[in-house]
């Protein structure tokens, strides 16, 4: 999955608790956050403090409007996992939870079909994506 894809797929799947995804569709949509962010603060450093408070606002605006999507592709990497969508609240685990959560993020899901659904890579997938 390309990037404009797995943006496309990040927002119009955005309360799609259900189902499973693959890594791209959880990590070229967390590349795109963090460069609207990253662009947003540039502009609001550039255009000095009067600006800078309005963009901090658009800046919540987005941060807000991108939380649930956030949420549910986070839920459905976990269900990758064969791990139901409750395993997000490890991440109030001080520092082993982050941990532990990136690391399913990162590797591979499960092959084959799992409660959640099929592979999301193909059936016989061999490809590390």
């Amino acid at each position: 999955m390309g990037f404009q894809e797995a943006v496309r797929a990040f927002f119009s799947n955005y309360v799609n608790f259900n189902d499973r995804s693959q890594r791209s569709a959880y990590w070229w949509p967390q590349l795109f956050i963090l460069a609207v962010g990253f662009i947003l603060g540039l502009v609001g450093g550039l255009l000095g403090e009067t600006i800078a408070g309005l963009v901090g606002i658009i800046v919540m605006i987005f941060q807000l409007a991108v939380l649930i999507p956030t949420i549910s592709v986070s839920v459905r990497r976990l269900h990758d996992h064969d791990k139901s969508g409750w395993w997000l609240l490890v991440a109030f685990v001080p520092i082993l939870g982050a941990l532990y959560l990136l690391y399913l993020f990162v590797t591979k899901g499960t092959d084959g079909p799992n409660r959640f659904g099929p592979n999301p890579l193909g059936s016989d997938s061999t490809v590390f994506n």
